[in-house]
């Protein structure tokens, strides 16, 4: 519940001084990096347990490559050249992630002691965090730079939405 509460507080702080696409990005990204963190702390093992047992036999290399997925999408949300292409790399890592998700509420597991979100809860969240995704990565108008011509020559400048 900590990753919703963190990406909509960052959303509503910043919506207004940067736009919302800017302020889509940079409340996805703290999200990523909370949820990024849990990859190494005490958490860790907590996260090691939600994987499905179908998957490879190393479950702790899984959560390595999955927190530092997150922390590189991070960083390229941040980046407004690779903003797009980095919600579209999101986009499915989050739908990969799901099912240890569910394992998780299934079996009422805990991470950091505390019980996960409900399935039904957890499933509206991670839709959310999907729509944010797949928003950043179409935008508004898909512009990462606007151009003016008010001398008779075209200027180009970065946007940051």
């Amino acid at each position: 519940m900590l990753p919703l509460v963190l990406f909509v507080v960052l959303f509503l702080l910043l919506m207004v001084a940067l736009g919302w696409q800017t302020a889509l990005r940079v409340s996805l990204a703290g999200m990523f990096l909370l949820t990024a963190s849990a990859h190494w702390g005490r958490r860790r093992a907590d996260l090691i347990r939600m994987v499905p047992s179908g998957l490879p036999p190393r479950p702790d290399l899984l959560v390595t490559l999955t927190g530092i997925c997150e922390i590189l999408g991070a960083i390229g949300l941040l980046t407004p050249a690779f903003a797009s292409p980095a919600a579209i790399g999101l986009t499915p890592l989050l739908i990969a992630l799901f099912p240890a998700n569910v394992r998780a509420a299934r079996e009422g597991m805990t991470i950091g002691g505390k019980p996960v979100t409900p399935l039904v809860a957890r499933s509206v969240i991670q839709g959310i965090f999907l729509v944010a995704t797949v928003a950043v990565a179409v935008g508004s108008n898909g512009q990462m730079f606007k151009y003016s011509s008010g001398t008779g020559r075209i200027v180009r400048e970065a946007v940051l939405s």
